[in-house]
Parts: structure tokens; sequence; C-alpha cells
């Protein structure tokens, strides 16, 4: 039976204790970790818990323990009251920074910076933690979306599609906000300062200001700018907090802070922010109406790996500024065939390994949250352990990928409306230039053709050569070229 309490106190023990996390966040399956000291982790008895499905950025200050979803919720919720009450205890050592119970104060000071040979995914593992939490309220009002844009084209319940659409609008409509708020949090500001200088961005009245000779629009430059907006409220905050003495620095930090950045957004970041979304816009386009077959295969297979390393949340704000701008995100439904591959693939290990109950039993729990386009179990629990496999589940992903792109080469585009769930949840949020029914039908075709082309890559590479029904090699030997294993396993076969 599972024990969520027990499985957060050997967390906590086996990453430095509570003295040792700074902050506590979580996505969709995994727990992160801001740590004070990533040494103190004892990485191989952290990978070897139960319910603990991969480990991600050891010897970093940004842990990522991989639980899966549902699973993560509770977890995270156990870590954040056993912090709570440690520090209630006096357990929290000084000079840790703020343990961060599903957010931490409005004045929490940021972790230790990364080493120099790790900063650059640092930075972008800090920028997936501004975006993650609001990956629930994009999903919910994508979702929706979605359902109103069936009733209006159905033509039913007028009277209630107003409101609907007001419901799945206001989010994204303030979304810039929440974008500040989370910026200067993540990054060691007073997050309410940071909300306060990204609402610029959205503020109807910046239409009557002009920057380089032409009125602004309320949005220009939508999160990419909100985010530039908080991140210089908070160095401009820093800035002001070393040097201003106490009584002063109430008054005039957060008046400082709000009319510097403010100014700084109104006649800079803004336009350029703008610029650089239209630029993401009209590269995104370009590459699939000119590439999109070759762009999609490169995209569906390359991404499991960005998913292994926990890198595939810095693409939130691409997607974010895509449904700003069109309303949908061309590249989710591309990305997405990855995570078929691997349903694919792992199908095909199931097929060869028939007599490995172990394993056939991991897969069979593994598969629904595959089939809706949570990937972690399958990575950390099948085809990553087998190696073969997890490569032939990206020849799969590259398959769907080409698929989807091949028809947005044709001017049949696949988007959604939101991002989050991939697999079978993204059906309800699937629209494109088209409409809705196009883009559901070619994205079908492309999930069965990950699907089938994993499966066949797998069934036909994914095994060393030699390998029986029972994953051993004849007579307890390895194939030519292979070490024997103790047990007459070849690498690659799960005990």
């Amino acid at each position: 039976m599972r024990n969520d309490s027990a499985t957060a106190s050997d967390v906590l023990a086996l990453t430095g204790g509570p003295a040792n996390i700074t902050q506590v966040t979580h996505c969709l399956t995994r727990l992160r970790l801001t740590l004070a000291d990533p040494a103190a982790v004892d990485e191989e008895s952290l990978r070897a818990l139960p319910g603990v499905l991969g480990v991600i950025g050891a010897g970093t200050p940004s842990l990522q323990v991989v639980l899966g979803p549902g699973v993560v919720d509770t977890v995270t919720a156990e870590v954040e009251r056993q912090l709570a009450a440690a520090a209630r205890a006096g357990g929290v050592q000084a000079g840790t920074g703020a343990v961060d119970a599903g957010g931490g104060s409005d004045a929490t000071a940021p972790g230790p910076a990364p080493a120099p040979a790790t900063r650059g995914g640092a930075v972008l593992r800090r920028v997936a933690n501004v975006f993650v939490p609001l990956i629930p309220a994009l999903i919910g009002c994508g979702v929706i979306a979605g359902i109103n844009g069936l009733l209006v084209n159905a033509g039913w319940l007028p009277g209630l599609t107003p409101a609907l659409a007001a419901i799945a609008s206001g989010f994204m409509a303030l979304i810039a906000v929440f974008v500040g708020y989370r910026t200067a949090k993540e990054f060691g500001g007073t997050p309410i300062l940071g909300g306060a200088v990204a609402a610029v961005v959205v503020y109807p009245g910046v239409a009557k200001v002009t920057a380089f000779g032409v009125h602004l629009s309320p949005g220009q430059g939508g999160v990419l700018g909100a985010l530039a907006a908080a991140l210089l409220a908070t160095r401009v905050e820093k800035w002001c907090r070393g040097r201003l003495p106490g009584a002063l620095d109430v008054l005039l930090t957060p008046t400082v802070t709000v009319l510097v950045a403010g100014l700084a957004t109104l006649y800079g970041l803004m336009y350029a922010a703008g610029a650089v979304a239209t630029a993401i816009g009209t590269g995104a386009n370009w590459l699939l109406t000119t590439t999109g077959a070759f762009a999609g295969l490169l995209l569906g297979g390359l991404f499991l790996p960005l998913v292994m390393l926990g890198l595939h949340q810095a693409l939130i704000p691409i997607h974010t500024t895509l449904i700003e701008q069109q309303g949908y995100t061309v590249l989710l439904p591309l990305l997405a065939m990855a995570g078929a591959g691997q349903v694919g693939g792992a199908l095909a290990v199931y097929v060869r390994l028939r007599h490995d109950t172990t394993l056939r039993t991991t897969i069979r729990s593994a598969l629904p949250a595959g089939l809706l386009g949570v990937g972690e179990p399958l990575i950390y629990g099948v085809s990553l352990p087998l190696g073969r496999p997890f490569i032939t589940a990206c020849v799969g992903g590259s398959a769907g990928g080409a698929f989807v792109g091949f028809f947005a080469m044709l001017g049949e585009k696949v988007g959604a409306t939101a991002i989050g769930p991939s697999g079978w949840a993204l059906f309800p949020l699937l629209t494109g230039n088209q409409g809705p029914a196009p883009a559901i039908a070619i994205y079908a075709g492309g999930l069965l053709t990950a699907y089938a082309t994993g499966f066949a890559a797998t069934l036909a590479f994914g095994f060393p050569r030699g390998t029986t029904p029972r994953g051993r090699s004849p007579r307890g030997t390895a194939p030519r070229g292979e070490t024997p294993s103790p047990a007459g396993r070849t690498p690659g076969d799960p005990a």
C-alpha cells in the first residue's frame, strides 16, 4: 500500500534533511527541490526508493524527483508539511533560506547560485519553474475554450457560450501578471512587485504611450515582456535594498522598483519583447510551412531526451507566446508524438519479453499514463533502463512528428489551445487553421503512426541480437561482442 508520508520522510532524509531544502515546488510528475548543499544528496539510495521513478539534476542545486501524476501532489504536500513542522521545531538552520511551502513568502531569499558549469541548465530550469505552476490554469481554461468552441460551432446553448468564453479567456488576458509574480518569486524578489510591473504590459492605458514612434498595444510582448519586466524589477529591488537604510527602504524601494522597471518596460522591453514574440510566431509558421515533415521528424525524435533531462518545461514560454498570438501552439502536437512512440516501444517490449512478469507489470501500470501523455513512468521504468527501446521510441516519435508536419506543409496546421496534456488527453484542446475536426483527424493519424513505428522499430532493433522472448540469450551466453552477466542476462535485460 502506498505511504506518501513515508516517501516524503525518506526523500527529505536522502536529500540532506529539512535544513538543506530552500524551496519546494512540483509539476505534473516531479517534485522539485532547491538545495543549499547538492553534495548532501544520496542519489543512489534516492533512486532506489519505492515509488521514485527517476532523479534529475543530482549534483546541482535544482533537484527533480520523478514520482508520477497524482503521487507527486500528495508527496509534495507531505514534504511541505514536514518542512513546516521542522521549522516550527527549530529544525531549519539559519542561513539556509526560507522554505517555499507551495510558494514561499513575498520576500524569500533565492537559493544558492549554481556552479558555472551548470549555469545554463539551471537558468532554464528556473525559467521553467516560473511557468510550471501556471499549467493547471492553462489546462483548465484551454479545455473550457475547446468546449466553448464546439458549442459555438454547433449553435448550442447560445446563452451560455459568452460566459464560457469569459471564463476561458480571463486567465490568458492577465497571464502576464501571474508570470511577473512568479518570476520575482523564483529569482529572489518580492513577488507582488514583479506582478505590479508586469501588469503594465496588459494595462489598456498603454495604448496612449508612444515608444519608437508608434503607440504601444496592450499585451504587446506578452509573457516574454512580463518575464523581462519582472527580472528587471528584481534586479532594481535588490540594488535598492543593499543601499537604502531601513527607514527609507520601506518607502523608496518599492517606489523606485516599480517606477524604474515600469518605465523601462514601456519604453523598451514591451517593444523588444513584441518583436521577439512576432519572430517566434513567424518562425514557427515558416518552419512548418516549408520544412514541416523534417521539422516534425526532428522535434518528435528529440523531445524524449529533453523530458529525460527535465528541460522540456523551458519550452513553455514559446508555447504560451504562440497561444497568445495565434490562439494555439503548433509545436505541442509535434512534440506529443514522442510519448506515442514510447507507448509503441513499450508494447513491443511487453510482447517480446512476455515471460518477464516484473517488467510486464511495470508496463501495464505505466501504459495508461503514457497514453494520456505522461511519459516519465515509461521512460524511467521501461525504455531508459533497457537502453535500446529508448532510442527506438524516439524513432517512433520522429515518424509521428513527420506525419503531422507533412500535413502542415499542405496547409493543414494542428495546434493545441493549452499546454500540459498530450497523448489522448490533448484531443479536447486541438484546433488548427482549418478548425478542430481536421486537426483531430491529423493528430490521431500521427499517434497511430508513432505507435506503429515505435512498436516495429523496438521489435526489430530494440533488443540485443540473440535475445529470446524470455529476455535471455540462448544457453546463458551473451550475443557477440557483449559480456555475459552473472545471471546469464544480456546488457539491457531487466532483472
